[in-house]
């Protein structure tokens, strides 16, 4: 491929470029494609979404050529075509971007944009020629095909290994344009990005589309879909339930569509008695990412924590369960002072924390679902120097039964449970402790829609019914705004504004826009400019001129 050039512009906008009929596929015991026929078009963001175990992952192993389908056929630009491999499928134009990147981190930006096909040069007699990398034409073409994403400020010299997921993600996109790729296939591409680079990611989709390339949208998150795609595709226990232009759907169809019944709320918020403070935080100070933080969460109350990424949230977090050293400040627990200077001590005076990271911090793995529940209590539950097995599965049995975790039993193994599963055994551990303040950090990241809604309802539920005092930090809005009953916004390690359930609370779609914006603009805030009051950036009535 030359430098400056992009393949799939050249296509005709709206060609159909790579079409499934009647894909099943099994393996044993599972029926996980069932007859799912849809197709792609050049120039367009085609979303696919479904709950965890609808088919997605499957079916994108299809197209990639990971997996052959058993019955069905894969047309490229009406062309019948068998991929036996994922070089196959991106010989024909078919290229994936895993949520996992696959890139070397020892190797040099340009060395990973052209594994595999670097330019050669050829030295010696004509011959018997022999052909070496031309380093220089690869650093020039790498260098042009970042300029084409807006790019250029990567230094195609560099190791992947010091950028940062955002640039890694951009240096993926560019390995496929270099194969000159017409179809990408992007699986949960946001999942780990910081908000700046979720909007670069949300611009260079926009500009691949622009240019002709088809792209395959796989994500859980439904505001990406109606922010970026133009039609959408939902899949159901393996099943193809159909395609919609995002234009003509909303978000509560698609939901109704991916499992299968109504939501009537996606944030079942139950209203219960709040009663004393039960978490009193004093001019906290944790450096770096701690200063002066005084909050409060009392007994049956959300508080919901916002801010951008690196405002300090998750540190504080960390701090309040004794992860981080805490410098200055005090904690009170039902008013009185409290020293957490480890988790075990946080632990011990009812702080339970759900971490951002399910899978390297909240739980273990290889480990089975019986093993992770009872990690918080082991103390509890041991006769001397050994566990009591029998008090291990009453524990997980109890919590499959509450939580609706969707398992064969408490000795499945946690690592092979959905995302949704899985934070609900890593909430059942916590709960297990019985604790009085529960803080979770990013409760519902990366799991499903149905999962989303189920774990809200337990929030809910232990807020309202068991009087828990929980504090919830989330990088998603609408979260903030449907779970909690005071919003708490962070900016660079301190809190700048505060706002009450009144203010956001009223069931319409104006009301809660305005809301998000104005929360948006106090992450935003200087932290030296003190706030005027508590509600500092009050929400407008609906119809108010802002």
């Amino acid at each position: 491929m030359s430098a400056g050039h992009m393949s799939a512009s050249h296509m005709n906008a709206g060609e159909v470029v790579l079409e499934l009929r009647n894909i099943h596929k099994r393996f044993p015991g599972v029926h996980a494609l069932k007859g799912v026929s849809f197709d792609v078009r050049a120039g367009e963001v085609h979303a696919l979404v479904g709950e965890n175990g609808a088919g997605k992952s499957t079916l994108i192993k299809v197209m990639a050529g990971v997996h052959q389908p058993d019955e069905g056929e894969l047309l490229v630009r009406n062309n019948a075509v068998t991929f036996q491999s994922p070089k196959d499928a991106q010989t024909r134009g078919i290229d994936t971007i895993h949520q996992e990147l696959s890139l070397y981190p020892e190797l040099s930006v340009a060395e990973n944009i052209f594994l595999g096909h670097a330019p050669l040069r050829h030295l010696g007699p004509a011959w018997s020629p022999l052909n070496v990398i031309d380093w220089q034409d690869m650093n020039t073409q790498a260098a042009a095909l970042l300029a084409e994403l807006d790019a250029s400020d990567i230094d195609v010299r560099r190791k992947v290994g010091t950028l940062n997921i955002g640039n890694r993600q951009r240096v993926e996109i560019a390995k496929a344009l270099s194969l000159e790729a017409s179809v990408l296939i992007m699986d949960e591409p946001t999942a780990a990005l910081t908000e700046a680079d979720v909007a670069q990611l949300f611009i260079l989709t926009k500009k691949l589309r622009e240019r002709g390339v088809a792209i395959i949208y796989i994500t859980h998150r439904l505001r990406e879909v109606f922010a970026l795609a133009d039609r959408v595709t939902v899949l159901r226990d393996g099943a193809y339930i159909g395609s919609h232009p995002t234009a003509a759907t909303n978000e509560r169809q698609l939901i109704s569509m991916m499992v299968g019944r109504t939501i009537d709320q996606l944030f079942p918020k139950q209203t219960g008695t709040i009663g004393e403070v039960v978490l009193e935080v004093n001019h906290l100070h944790a450096p770096p990412l701690t200063n002066d933080v005084s909050l409060s969460v009392r007994a049956g109350e959300i508080v919901g924590l916002a801010g951008l990424v690196g405002s300090g949230r998750s540190e504080t977090a960390q701090a309040l369960f004794g992860i981080r050293p805490i410098e200055g400040g005090e904690v009170r627990i039902n008013g009185e002072v409290v020293n957490i200077d480890t988790p075990r001590a946080a632990i011990r005076h009812g702080i339970a924390y759900v971490p951002e990271d399910r899978a390297l911090q909240g739980l273990i793995r290889p480990m089975t679902i019986r093993e992770n529940v009872s990690l918080a209590v082991l103390q509890d539950i041991a006769q001397g120097v050994f566990l009591n097995d029998r008090a291990e599965r009453v524990l997980a049995r109890e919590a499959i039964e509450q939580f609706a975790i969707r398992a064969t039993g408490g000795e499945q193994v946690a690592g092979n449970l959905s995302g949704g599963n899985q934070q609900k055994v890593v909430v059942s551990k916590w709960l297990a402790s019985k604790p009085k303040v529960l803080i979770i950090d990013e409760p519902t990241r990366g799991v499903d829609v149905g999962a989303k809604a189920e774990i809200h309802r337990l929030m809910s539920e232990l807020a309202a019914y068991e009087g828990l005092a929980i504090l919830m930090i989330s990088s998603e809005l609408p979260e903030i705004l449907g779970m909690s009953d005071r919003v708490l916004v962070m900016r660079e390690g301190h809190l700048v504004a505060e706002f009450a359930r009144e203010d956001f609370a009223v069931g319409d779609d104006n009301t809660q826009a305005r809301a998000q914006e104005h929360i948006a603009a106090a992450m935003m805030r200087t932290p030296t400019t003190p706030a005027k009051t508590p509600t500092d950036i009050p929400i407008s009535p609906v119809g108010a001129t802002s």
